[in-house]
């Protein structure tokens, strides 16, 4: 399948260019190391400044897409995917707020000012407006756009999302392995890698268990809400949560949905409508993953979690995720700044926890779509119930 085989070359790269940065930290010179922070220092700001163009570029179309076809059932779908993204998303802060502090301190933050090899420069690169303003730009002309009739404006932005794709295509993710290569290298040189391991495990380990009981509360709210066994419900989707956890990737992924939603008793309507539109809007999973680790990273390097701070992560990463470029990791490059900018989370650090992110990239995919499992038979109690009246 050609969506495993990018998931695979994208994660094999990965490992090596950490075996790179491993090799490169523990016997490369001092001006070395400093050279290549340079390099991560000015791509961590391209990053900074392409992320509110993904957002314009790519949001923008996808609202003005769902507002045109706007019906009770699609609108009840959308209502629902949204909400099971950000309750999955409080849900992930609270799990890693009760564990985390528990298993990983600010090992990497008392480490950090024994060494450093600053960078010989850094390009600055102003992003054009900040997240929040281009989220606001999006709503604004994607609303517009679905209520009038503006055929040059719809063009100009599907023109745009064309532009942005492929400006991430060939210039974000070719260079994201030689980024992590350089921050796991300067890691190696300051003698801080061997803090990171360790704790990295433990969140991976957390962020995998939230996915399952993302899961757990998602089948039975719908299995209350439905009167159906929700154990049985979920067990008929494992062949979905496995086909994801394979191909990281829920478009992908979407005939083998499709099959078992309608194994579960979903109307041929219903699943027809809810799959599709919830591989692209329903990401309950990715969101609760990006959630423990950002947690779990924040609290390495000394960091507090602060519930308000986190409650603003969460719904901005909710709308978000619909401009993640459609390939493997591109919702945790994408939230970068927002990272940054709201939790504090330096870019070295963040560009630590897209490895690791990434390491499990398929876990939280798997997770949506068999999510969407589950919004799929409360949309169908709801086209029944409207059916009746």
């Amino acid at each position: 399948m050609k969506v495993r085989k990018l998931s695979d070359l994208a994660l094999t790269k990965l490992i090596v260019a950490m075996a790179i940065g491993l090799v490169v930290g523990l016997f490369a010179p001092a001006c070395a190391i400093r050279a290549l922070n340079s390099f991560g220092g000015t791509f961590a700001q391209f990053v900074k400044f392409i992320v509110p163009l993904i957002i314009i570029g790519l949001v923008t179309p996808a609202i003005a897409e769902a507002g045109r076809g706007a019906g009770r059932m699609l609108l009840v779908t959308i209502a629902l995917a949204y909400a099971s993204t950000i309750i999955a998303g409080a849900f992930g802060f609270c799990i890693a707020d009760i564990v985390l502090p528990r298993v990983v301190s600010g090992t990497l933050a008392a480490s950090e000012a024994a060494k450093t090899f600053p960078a010989y420069f850094t390009l600055k690169i102003p992003p054009l407006t900040d997240v929040i303003s281009a989220m606001a730009v999006a709503f604004i002309f994607g609303l517009a756009m679905a209520s009038l009739d503006c055929p040059v404006l719809t063009r100009a932005f599907d023109e745009a999302k064309r532009v942005v794709t492929l400006a991430i295509g060939k210039a974000v993710v070719p260079l994201l392995p030689v980024y992590i290569m350089t921050v796991v290298a300067d890691l190696t040189a300051r003698g801080a890698l061997s803090q990171v391991c360790g704790p990295s495990l433990k969140i991976v380990a957390t962020a995998l268990a939230t996915t399952w009981l993302v899961l757990i509360l998602q089948y039975c709210t719908a299995g209350a809400l439905v009167r159906r066994n929700p154990v049985k419900a979920l067990w008929t989707m494992l062949p979905a949560y496995i086909t994801g956890l394979g191909c990281c990737s829920s478009a992908a992924t979407i005939p083998v949905t499709l099959r078992q939603v309608r194994a579960n008793g979903v109307s041929e309507e219903t699943a027809n409508l809810v799959v599709p539109l919830c591989a692209n809007i329903h990401l309950a999973g990715s969101i609760a993953k990006i959630t423990v680790f950002s947690a779990g990273f924040l609290l390495l390097t000394g960091g507090t979690l602060h519930a308000g701070a986190f409650a603003q992560y969460v719904l901005l990463l909710s709308v978000l995720a619909v401009a993640a470029p459609g390939v493997p990791g591109g919702m945790v490059l994408a939230a970068a700044p927002i990272a940054e900018s709201i939790l504090g989370l330096a870019p070295q650090h963040y560009a630590i926890l897209i490895a690791a992110y990434l390491s499990i990239d398929g876990v939280g995919t798997a997770c949506n779509l068999t999510g969407d499992g589950a919004i799929a038979l409360m949309v169908d109690r709801f086209r029944a119930g409207c059916r009746r009246t």
